[in-house]
């Protein structure tokens, strides 16, 4: 089993301490991931919510970009409709050439209908305010010069004085939470990441592969500069030198994260996510996985079996984990998990 590339995942949640050092500690773990040979970091974008402390993204990876030198830096995703996509533009352009041409471009609309509403927005809008606003992003960075007449944005004849460094963009990626969505993205060749028990995302990819060969030369292809589509899926980890050991750090930190997961929802009364933070039903699905180096292995080989993926996103550093924790679960997974799936 191989050609699998890992990669890492980053809510950035809240817990105790300054906000300062949590930032720190995890351009530390950004760090250590580059070394420990990481493909790429993907960084959430959450508003009004303990679950995520970047609510620019941007700023964070611009801030990765200068401590780093060849680990791919990305959001995962922008929530587009919360944007000036003029503005956007110029942001990408930035960081791609802040990276060096590491940047990854994951978007999306967002699946919390209270954080776009918290600014000002009506969530049955946001779907077509996405569309029109990648096809702004998309048509801003490929052209001199940007015109574009739709529902919610309106552009004339306006310079494009910056250009991304990667052409004609940086890769883009999409983030499914439905099967419905999966069509979308396939035939338009963009990375695809997701999230559930195994024989969940299975249908995800089998969609998927079913259907973008078939456009491979379609003009509305977004990703015609990538080979092989990358598709994902994305789990919490905690390693340690016994089973017994990372299941117990797993119960001692899930508290925070769980709390911090479904908080916005619970203060609207909606109960829709909470199935989400079982950690025994996690542990069970192996949505989390927790265990030794050895377990892991095994819980990953069944991952990639079960579901087709040919990429996985790790999350090291989550809930009330310290950074050491973070640091001895990523060295492990990279010293002792990794080489089993790669060439």
């Amino acid at each position: 089993m191989t050609g699998v590339a890992f990669a890492l995942f980053d809510w950035i949640d809240r817990r105790q301490g300054p906000l300062g050092q949590l930032y720190e500690e995890r351009l530390q773990l950004l760090a250590a991931a580059e070394a420990a040979g990481f493909f790429c970091y993907h960084l959430a974008e959450h508003h009004a919510t303990p679950l995520g402390m970047a609510p620019s993204p941007s700023v964070f990876l611009a801030a990765a970009a200068q401590r780093t030198g060849r680990i791919r830096l990305g959001p995962l995703v922008y929530l587009l409709p919360l944007y000036s996509p003029l503005r956007l533009i110029g942001e990408i352009c930035m960081l791609d050439h802040l990276s060096g041409g590491r940047l990854d471009l994951g978007v999306g609309r967002g699946v919390s209908p209270y954080e776009v509403g918290y600014h000002g927005l009506d969530p049955a809008r946001t779907r077509s305010m996405f569309q029109e606003a990648l096809e702004v992003i998309v048509a801003g960075l490929t052209s001199e010069r940007l015109t574009y007449r739709g529902e919610h944005y309106r552009y004339d004849d306006v310079p494009m004085e910056l250009a991304p460094l990667q052409r004609p963009y940086p890769p883009l990626w999409y983030a499914a939470s439905n099967l419905d969505s999966v069509p979308w993205a396939a035939a338009r060749g963009m990375h695809l990441v997701g999230l559930g028990p195994a024989e969940a995302y299975r249908p995800f990819v089998e969609k998927y592969r079913a259907i973008s060969p078939k456009h491979q030369d379609d003009p509305r292809r977004l990703n015609p500069h990538v080979g092989v589509p990358r598709i994902g899926i994305n789990r919490q980890i905690v390693i340690a030198d016994t089973d017994a050991e990372a299941e117990a750090i797993a119960r001692a930190v899930h508290p925070r994260w769980a709390a911090s997961f479904v908080k916005l929802w619970a203060d609207h009364g909606d109960t829709t996510y909470g199935h989400r933070v079982n950690l025994d039903a996690a542990l069970r699905h192996e949505t989390i996985l927790a265990g030794s180096p050895a377990r892991v292995r095994d819980q990953v080989a069944r991952l990639i079996e079960a579901t087709g993926v040919n990429y996985v996103i790790c999350c090291f550093a989550w809930g009330d984990l310290t950074l050491v924790q973070s640091l001895r679960s990523l060295r492990l997974f990279a010293e002792q998990v990794m080489p089993a799936f790669q060439p």
